[in-house]
């Protein structure tokens, strides 16, 4: 049993609730979708034996000095029979961290037990052109038990039924919305006045939203 690991990294999460600690990130290969907004290079990689990956990063990491690791991508869960034999060998060492585009719902449902966060992205049409809303829905319902928020990447093109669709999502799930403005290298493309509009439409419907910007993108950090 092996998957492709395009690198792994020690650095600072830039992204939502969790912002600002230090994170092992494990970038895994692959993704089921291509969004418009996507900027991580993620089709090379080294391949790992679920045993030879947990070697690697004890050995050449303290784990302790970690908030948690980060199974980030593409798409972790594409690797989910990888994964039903790591985790459970790094699970005792430290808190796991899933980012995922929350469509791969019967694959988080054989890991879920070893999952402590899930930051899980909804993605909006205008970015994927797919309407994976219901899918999304489905797989927040299933994090029920798991500390669990949802990141929006949205620009201009982001619409009025989109926004309404995601807090609708929200109220059903209860879990907090983290709006991401699109990035261009370390700037938004979008400006401030449109990010206060945008966040006064996402609480008028949904109070539990907030507005949070890539921060390792200002810091020049991965």
């Amino acid at each position: 049993m092996k998957t492709k690991i395009n690198e792994i990294f020690s650095s600072i999460q830039g992204e939502g609730p969790v912002i600002g600690y230090k994170q092992l990130f494990i970038r895994f290969c692959g993704c089921n979708l291509n969004c418009a907004y996507c900027d991580t290079e993620f089709t090379t990689g080294q391949e790992f034996t679920p045993q030879e990956l947990y070697t690697k990063i004890s050995d050449e990491y303290d784990l302790n000095t970690f908030h948690s690791i980060s199974l980030t991508g593409g798409e972790p869960l594409l690797s989910i029979e990888f994964l039903k034999e790591f985790l459970p060998l790094i699970k005792e060492q430290t808190k796991i961290y899933l980012e995922t585009n929350a469509t791969l719902n019967e694959n988080l449902l054989k890991i879920k037990d070893y999952i402590d966060i899930v930051s899980a992205d909804i993605k909006l049409e205008t970015a994927t052109g797919l309407n994976t809303f219901d899918k999304h829905e489905q797989f927040l319902k299933n994090c029920n038990g798991i500390e669990t928020f949802a990141k929006i990447v949205f620009d201009e093109n982001i619409t009025d039924t989109e926004i309404s669709r995601c807090c609708e999502i929200g109220k059903n799930t209860g879990i907090e919305l983290v709006l991401q403005p699109k990035m261009i290298d370390n700037k938004m493309s979008i400006t401030s006045e449109f990010c206060n509009e945008i966040l006064d439409k996402f609480t008028n419907l949904y109070p539990n939203c907030r507005l949070i910007p890539q921060v390792h993108k200002f810091l020049n950090v991965r």
